[in-house]
C-alpha cells in the first residue's frame, strides 16, 4: 500500500512540476518576471507542491513498509 501511495504522489509531483515549468514560460508571467523579477505566485505554489510531492513519494519508496 505504501507503495501505491508513493507512485502516486511521486507521479503527481512530476505532474506539478512540469505544470509549474509551463506557467512559468507563459506571456504574463515573463511580463510579471520582467518587472518584478520574480515568477508568479501560481508558479511558485505548482513548482513547492510539486516538490513535496516528489518528497513525499521518494520517503515512500525508500522507507516501503518500515516504520519510522
Amino acid at each position: 500500500m505504501n507503495k501505491a501511495i508513493g507512485a502516486v504522489c511521486l507521479g503527481a509531483g512530476i505532474v506539478l512540476l512540469i505544470w509549474g515549468y509551463n506557467v512559468s514560460q507563459a506571456v504574463n508571467s515573463q511580463v510579471k518576471n520582467l518587472f518584478t523579477g520574480s515568477p508568479t505566485d501560481k508558479a511558485m505554489y505548482l513548482y513547492i507542491g510539486g516538490g513535496i510531492l516528489v518528497a513525499v513519494g521518494l520517503v515512500q519508496f525508500v522507507f516501503k513498509g518500515k516504520k519510522l
